[in-house]
C-alpha cells in the first residue's frame, strides 16, 4: 500500500483512561500507511496504569505525549494539545474512533479543498446525522450552510469535536474551548462561536463510514451524564421528541444572538 505523507498536518489525539482504544487508533493509522509531521497525544490526567501503558505506546509509535497533573476536562485537554501543534493543519481525533480504509483518500481530497479555499476552516469526516443544508462541492464533499431563518436546530452543528481536519489557527480565530464546564456544553459553545464568527465547514457524504466510533465494555465512554438527562436526549417518544426539538430551536437561536 502506498504511503500517504502529510508534512503539513499534525495528528492530535485526546486521551483519558482508554489506552487500549488509543493503541487501536494508532495501529489503524499505521495500517493505513498514513504519515504525519507529528503525532501528539494529549492526556487528561489518566490513571497510573494507563500512563504506564501510554509510555510503552510512545516508544512503539513515537508520538509526543503531553500530560496533565489531574483531570481538567476535555476542553482543557484540547486547548493544551492544540497549543503544541506547529503545522498549518491539525487532524483531530478522540481516542475511541477508528478510521476505515477510505479515510486515506478522503483526507487527501479534503486537504486539497482547504488549500484551494482559504475560507474553509474545517473538514468533517464523521457526524451523527446528515446536515440539513448542504451545497455540493466535489469528491463527495459538501459545504455545510447555516441559515438562521430556516427551520431546525441541527444546522447549528457545523462544528463538532468528532474527527475533523482544521486549520491550526482555530483557537485564535474562534476562541479557546471554555474550561470548567461539561464537555457537551463546551462543544455547543464552540459550535455557536464557529457560526457567530462566520466559520466555514465542509463534510463528506460518507460521514457514517469513514470513521467507526468504538466504545466497548472494557473501555466505555468517560463522559458521565445523568440517566434522566440521557433519556431525554435520545428517547423517540413523540411528545418528548417534539418538545426537545422546540426547546433546542429556541435555545440555540438565543445563544447565537446573545451568547
Amino acid at each position: 500500500m502506498e504511503i500517504y505523507t502529510f508534512d503539513q498536518i499534525t495528528l492530535l489525539i485526546t486521551h483519558y483512561n482508554r489506552s487500549a482504544s488509543l493503541e487501536r487508533l494508532l495501529q489503524s493509522v499505521e495500517n493505513l500507511h498514513l504519515k504525519f509531521r507529528e503525532v501528539i497525544v494529549s492526556d487528561d490526567g489518566s490513571k497510573t496504569e494507563h500512563l504506564h501503558y501510554l509510555n510503552r505506546l510512545k516508544g512503539k509509535y513515537g508520538f509526543k505525549l503531553i500530560c496533565s497533573d489531574k483531570n481538567r476536562g476535555l476542553a482543557n485537554n484540547i486547548n493544551k494539545g492544540q497549543q503544541a501543534v506547529s503545522t498549518p493543519y491539525t487532524l483531530y481525533i478522540q481516542e475511541d474512533f477508528v478510521p476505515s480504509g477510505s479515510f486515506r483518500e478522503h483526507l487527501k481530497n479534503g486537504l486539497e479543498l482547504m488549500e484551494e479555499d482559504p475560507l474553509i476552516d474545517l473538514v468533517r469526516f464523521y457526524a451523527h446525522y446528515r446536515h440539513p443544508y448542504l451545497k455540493p462541492l466535489r469528491n463527495g464533499f459538501s459545504e455545510m450552510r447555516f441559515q438562521f431563518w430556516s427551520p431546525g436546530s441541527k444546522q447549528f452543528w457545523c462544528y463538532s469535536d468528532n474527527p475533523h481536519l482544521r486549520r491550526s489557527n482555530f483557537l485564535e480565530k474562534f476562541g479557546f474551548y471554555r474550561e470548567g464546564i461539561g464537555s457537551d456544553k463546551a462543544e455547543l459553545q464552540k459550535a455557536i462561536s464557529f457560526l457567530q464568527k462566520k466559520g466555514k465547514a465542509i463534510i463528506h457524504d460518507d460521514f457514517r463510514t469513514i470513521f467507526l466510533h468504538e466504545n466497548d465494555s472494557e473501555e466505555p465512554s468517560q463522559v458521565s451524564r445523568k440517566k434522566f438527562r440521557k433519556f431525554l436526549q435520545v428517547t423517540d417518544l413523540f411528545l418528548i421528541k417534539t418538545a426537545r426539538k422546540a426547546y433546542r430551536n429556541i435555545k440555540f437561536r438565543i445563544q447565537y444572538l446573545f451568547f
